[in-house]
């Protein structure tokens, strides 16, 4: 099977999963799909050669992202309460458009896998033929995450710290009895101590 067919597969599995979570109400169901979208992911990655990546969607992604999910469902109901009425009609069309936009954007970029693409020529020869002199780091992959792009690298690791900080400080709420009951509880004792 050719890496493209199975990118396409990968690709197909990903948009069934991301129409499923969509569409169902249920959180748990959602969050477990929101890992498996993320293995493919990870898998997709690993077919285009960016295992680094592929490891970082699967450590993010699928681990700590569903453990933090799931955390917050301990504490939120299991289901989603029901939207109100909107239209879907213009949701569509917004969407369209960006789509648009967006595929129109990719026209004039190199095909996949072109050996005449500029990263071939100016990009990836300078990190491999340069990286170790420049940076210090016989590992060329370490050199690139940590120096070359070290601020995006250092975004995604703050992204991933503000996130589980969230969602400790939700899960570290004690959790108090609702007012409602507070109300019952005080009426109840203010009836008993008028009965007697």
């Amino acid at each position: 099977m050719s890496d493209d067919l199975i990118i396409v597969v990968l690709m197909i599995f990903m948009a069934l999963t991301g129409v499923a979570i969509a569409r169902l109400h249920n959180l748990f169901a959602v969050v477990m799909l929101t890992g498996i979208f993320s293995l493919l992911g990870a898998a997709a990655y690993v077919v285009l050669d960016a295992v680094d990546v592929a490891f970082t969607e699967a450590a993010v992604g699928a681990g700590v992202s569903t453990v933090l999910m799931l955390g917050t469902l301990a504490l939120t109901n299991s289901e989603e309460k029901p939207a109100p009425p909107r239209n879907m009609l213009a949701a569509l069309a917004v969407v369209s458009i960006t789509g648009a936009v967006l595929i129109y954007g990719t026209l004039d970029m190199p095909h996949f896998g072109d050996p005449n693409a500029p990263i071939h020529h100016h990009v990836v020869p300078r990190y491999l033929n340069d990286s170790g002199t420049e940076i210090g780091v016989p590992n060329v992959v370490t050199s690139v995450l940590a120096s070359y792009r070290g601020y995006d690298t250092l975004g995604e690791t703050f992204v991933v710290f503000t996130a589980a900080v969230g969602v400790l400080a939700i899960l570290g709420r004690v959790r108090r009895p609702k007012r409602r009951d507070e109300r019952a509880q005080t009426t109840e004792q203010t009836s008993d101590e008028g009965n007697s």
